[in-house]
């Protein structure tokens, strides 16, 4: 598959996550440590959006009931074993592209 645009840049402030929808998948887009990162949009626990959630430094936590995940690996904070999908990502001006592949 090929990279899809996701979202703009102007509107995922360094420090934040929002939610990108690519066809029908949800996707959490999250702006850490100057660098962008795509994971997976559904928390694995209960089906929580992620993209909803907060980020705290490159903590990803979930609105729902609170499952933590590094937006750097995708691994779940307690359970390294649980492992939220990451896409590549390009940014391109102000365009961030997402590969679902």
């Amino acid at each position: 598959m090929a990279f899809q645009r996701a979202a703009s840049l102007k509107d995922l402030r360094p420090g934040s996550v929002r939610e990108a929808i690519i066809g029908e998948q949800p996707i959490a887009l999250c702006h850490a440590g100057g660098q962008i990162h795509a994971l997976a949009g559904i928390c694995p626990h209960r089906g929580g959006p992620l993209g909803q959630g907060t980020l705290n430094q490159t903590t990803l936590t979930c609105p729902w009931h609170a499952w933590q995940f590094d937006c750097v690996t995708g691994n779940n904070d307690f359970d390294a074993s649980i492992q939220l999908r990451k896409f590549p990502v390009q940014v391109h001006g102000d365009d961030i592209l997402v590969d679902l592949g």
